[in-house]
């Protein structure tokens, strides 16, 4: 189920993107009276044959003029339209996987819960010196996950020898134990800034 949702998301997104490349490419071709330049002519319906052609003619400002719900119906209409759209885009950010298939060394692929592998990444990561707190989500394929991590680091913590040992121990070990061939990650480093505290 949720592949097939990624591939419609995909063909939906793709059909978007040749839509508004294709009306973005037909507006510059009349905006820079690119038709008469080179010689070529545009299909009947286009409305965008020249420098002065506009979106919406005086006609189509005027039409509705006396109709008080008309501007504020379109404006809301947009609005809805704009804020779907910046839903949809920040949906398309990796998603978290529910499962990701190991190797179960019998030929078969068993499958381990992806919450459970991020929580044994987070145990062991927090458990390095200097890491105040680390958070870990597994994107990416089943079969091909990927970890972003974000660590917490105190103010005493070397960052590099940190990053080092999470890379060498931490996502080596999640990697090896979940039968992985690789497991990328993206790791991001904050330092933790503690309020300072009065004293009598």
């Amino acid at each position: 189920m949720i592949l097939m949702l990624k591939a419609v998301n995909r063909v939906l997104l793709g059909l978007l993107g040749l839509g508004l490349f294709a009306l973005g490419g037909g507006v510059l071709l009349g905006g820079l009276d690119l038709q008469r330049r080179w010689d070529f002519g545009m299909p009947g319906w286009w409305p965008f044959r020249g420098p002065d052609d506009v979106v919406l003619g005086v006609e189509g400002r005027t039409r509705w003029r006396e109709e008080g719900w008309w501007w504020p119906t379109v404006i809301a209409v947009l609005a809805v339209l704009l804020v779907l759209l910046l839903w949809w885009l920040l949906a398309q950010r990796g998603q978290r996987l529910d499962r990701v298939l190991v190797n179960s060394e019998d030929g078969a692929p068993a499958r381990l819960n992806g919450r459970t592998l991020e929580n044994v990444i987070e145990e062991e990561a927090q458990a390095l010196d200097g890491v105040s707190h680390a958070h870990v989500r597994l994107t990416g394929r089943r079969t091909a996950p990927t970890a972003r991590v974000r660590l917490l680091l105190e103010p005493h913590a070397d960052p590099a020898r940190t990053l080092g040992r999470l890379i060498r121990e931490t996502l080596a070990h999640a990697r090896d134990s979940a039968g992985l061939d690789r497991l990328p990650s993206k790791v991001r480093l904050r330092e933790a800034r503690h309020r300072a505290r009065r004293t009598a």
